[in-house]
């Protein structure tokens, strides 16, 4: 194809700038996608903090096919015009856990293996469009795609990704349902989809806990279908999970807060015996007088998770797709191609106050 595209290039560290880049050309297994809206994930904000090479980040992308050649559209069962999610992952669909439906953790896909992903691969890699904060994205013949509904609006087309880590933990490595205790750790957009999913997959009691300075997620969670939330700050977690289940404690206990390391041993005291901790979220630093007796003596579950599966975000599609649960007001912050340093700063809690779902939309 001829001629270029705008695109809001990450520079440096907090440093974003508006670029032309010339849009490719399409082969027979490849297509040209027409970004709609972005969501802003904390992976894009980390990586803003600490860029080193030039590159387009945003991975929660929508849009719709401007341009497929017959191979690809043969594979993805997509026309030109239609509407779709897509998920992050470039796959190389032949390794062992691609084979067995793990393709998240492929190497070839992971950026710290010099991998290619979506949202963080260098423009100096061909045909550079790999980043949804950009008019257009290169669909690669590897690329993972879900049809998407024309009735869902865009903003909470936008969640489509992070619901599916929802789906992914709470229900298909969770197992939460009917009469299950859940309590989710950090109302945080990853802890909010978790309560969504929890309540979705039939938890009889979702409570999702945060510290003083998240009074306002924590409203917005009960909003969203949680049964109880805690404030840690003036709170004893123990104590008030044991009094809401009467003592019985969580069957599932899953941690999203980023940094301390806190959230994590009040995970293990609140897990039921035989209960299940996952955890969701990097913490960088090492653990110090760890008590791992709790963990054999209450014989818990522990399990790291990180991202989704094919059908973790098939479900969310259908979930979002329902129109059932009020997902627009988790946006709160909308942006244009040319704001998306600002989209970046306030995702990151150094821009506009108060973000939940902060998107971009490239077209504005």
């Amino acid at each position: 194809m001829s001629g270029t595209t705008l695109s809001a290039v990450a520079t440096g560290v907090k440093q974003t700038e508006i670029k032309e880049i010339g849009l490719p050309e399409i082969s027979e297994d490849s297509a040209l996608l027409k970004v709609e809206i972005v969501g802003v994930c904390g992976t894009d904000v980390a990586y803003y903090k600490k860029i080193s090479t030039p590159m387009i980040l945003g991975h929660h992308v929508v849009g719709f096919i401007e341009k497929i050649g017959p191979v690809a559209a043969e594979r993805w069962g997509v026309k030109e015009g239609d509407r779709v999610v897509m998920e992050e992952y470039i796959p190389c669909g032949q390794c062992e856990l691609c084979r067995t439906g793990y393709f998240r953790l492929c190497s070839q896909t992971d950026p710290r293996r010099n991998g290619i992903r979506y949202g963080v691969t260098p423009t100096s890699v061909e045909p550079a469009l790999y980043g949804g904060f950009s008019q257009h994205m290169y669909l690669h013949p590897n690329a993972v795609l879900h049809p998407l509904p024309d009735h869902v609006p865009a903003v909470e087309a936008a969640l489509t990704l992070p619901i599916s880590n929802g789906f992914e933990w709470m229900s298909l490595i969770g197992k939460a349902g009917p009469g299950s205790v859940v309590v989710i750790q950090g109302p945080g957009q990853q802890g909010l989809v978790c309560a969504l999913a929890a309540k979705a997959s039939g938890a009889e009691t979702v409570i999702v806990t945060g510290r003083k300075t998240s009074i306002k997620r924590l409203e917005l969670a009960r909003k969203l279908g949680a049964d109880y939330t805690v404030n840690v700050s003036t709170e004893d977690l123990v104590e008030r999970v044991s009094e809401i289940t009467g003592g019985k404690m969580a069957d599932l206990v899953i941690d999203v807060t980023s940094g301390g390391t806190e959230p994590v041993v009040s995970s293990l005291h609140v897990a039921k015996t035989r209960g299940t901790v996952l955890l969701g979220a990097s913490k960088g630093h090492l653990f110090q007088d760890f008590d791992l007796d709790v963990i054999y003596n209450k014989n818990l579950t522990i399990k790291g998770v990180r991202g989704h599966s094919y059908k973790s975000v098939q479900m969310a599609v259908e979930f979002i797709s329902s129109g059932k649960f009020p997902l627009g007001i988790m946006n709160s912050h909308n942006y244009k191609l040319s704001e998306t340093d600002m989209a970046l700063k306030t995702a990151g809690g150094e821009g506009e106050p108060f973000p939940l779902l902060v998107t971009v939309s490239p077209w504005l």
